[in-house]
């Protein structure tokens, strides 16, 4: 008689046991729970990131503090345009006459309006403003 209880009761545990296993695995397999868990991943993902990012700018101030101790860059420049490079002429070269000034503004020349090439029109232009 003993042994007869102890197999059903081993029996019925292994079942809950068995059960309980089942059903966990069935919550976690459900959509919401894996909608979850990706949030929670891509989370985990986007703070891993974000701490990669912080890492690389930390460096790039290093390395670029290196650079200007080994340049010599660290001294304020006197005419107020930014640092030079050590070696560097600040004398302007003479220009030649006609010459265009770098940053200047020049108009654009004007074209002829009239005729049949005014306003063209393509059977595939698609702008709707004319």
């Amino acid at each position: 008689m003993f042994r007869r209880a102890f197999w059903f009761t081993t029996g019925a545990a292994a079942g809950v046991w068995a059960t309980t296993k089942v059903q966990r695995k069935i919550r976690s397999l459900a959509p919401d729970a894996l909608a979850v868990r990706a949030a929670d991943k891509a989370v985990e993902g986007g703070h891993r990131l974000r701490e990669f990012a912080l890492d690389v700018r930390a460096g790039m101030a290093h390395r670029e503090g290196e650079l200007k101790d080994a340049l010599g860059l660290d001294a304020p420049a006197n005419d107020g345009h930014g640092p030079q490079l050590p070696g560097r002429r600040t004398a302007a070269l003479p220009r030649q006459q006609g010459a265009p000034r770098p940053g200047a503004v020049h108009p654009a020349p004007r074209r002829d309006l009239s005729g049949p090439q005014a306003h063209p029109h393509h059977s595939n232009d698609r702008n709707e403003d004319h």
